[in-house]
């Protein structure tokens, strides 16, 4: 059975975007994964098809409305054990151990939220799991579910030509990712590292995670702390 994402969207015109090119689009049209976009306004029941209100105690902006968006869910998710995500800046952030955790899976629902938010009882009711993609604000949660679904495609299986690609990348290991050089030998003056054109495999994978090492204390810290997944 191919992954397969159904997204709650207000655009669904949106879908699939960028995920229609390159190598997920590929994945695509071989049937190794599915998407389908999903109008929550086909569940407003008045004649204007109100999908939003104004927040209760005030305040500016709108919320989307709890019982358009149930309905959608539930239309979307009767008897399906998906994991329900709701794209959100308030989220858990999303790492590559929960993206892994997801790819490994039948596939995601994933709510895009537009407005000031969702209401809490369908986030409640409805066991949404808060996701972000970063600490900064969209206008809506649609780019943060094709960046989620990015990063969960790619590493399927079989859809990156060499299996290999995805495990020496950032995050995999705890670390970022060394630097990268190619042809020609001397490019303005700088030389690739001698080590990478020795032929020494044994010292090459020692630079490369001594330089990664290097990167990760410099630029992101925090990661060294984290304990090692794989």
């Amino acid at each position: 059975m191919s992954f397969r994402a159904t997204v709650l969207t207000l655009y669904p015109e949106m879908f699939p975007g960028h995920l229609g090119h390159s190598l997920s689009g590929k994945a695509l049209e071989r049937g190794q994964w599915a998407v389908d976009a999903v109008q929550i306004r086909d569940f407003a029941e008045d004649k204007h098809r109100t999908v939003d209100d104004t927040p209760a105690g005030g305040g500016a902006g709108m919320v989307l409305k709890p019982d358009v968006l149930a309905r959608a869910i539930d239309h979307v998710s009767d008897g399906d054990e998906r994991p329900r995500l709701l794209m959100s800046p308030r989220g858990r952030p999303l790492t590559q151990q929960r993206v892994r955790e997801l790819a490994d899976g039948p596939g995601v629902i994933i709510v895009c939220g537009r407005f000031e938010g969702v209401d809490q009882r369908v986030i409640d009711g409805r066991h949404l799991e808060e996701v972000s993609i970063g600490d900064y604000i969209l206008s809506g949660g649609e780019p943060a579910a094709m960046i989620l679904l990015d990063a969960i495609v790619r590493i399927l299986p079989g859809v990156m030509g060499n299996a290999l690609s995805g495990v020496h990348e950032s995050f995999e290991g705890g670390l970022l990712e060394h630097p990268h050089y190619t042809r020609p030998q001397v490019f303005e003056g700088a030389e690739i590292p001698a080590v990478l054109t020795s032929g020494n495999h044994g010292a090459i994978e020692k630079w490369r995670r001594a330089e990664a090492e290097k990167l990760t204390a410099e630029r992101r810290p925090d990661l060294l702390s984290q304990p090692v997944t794989k």
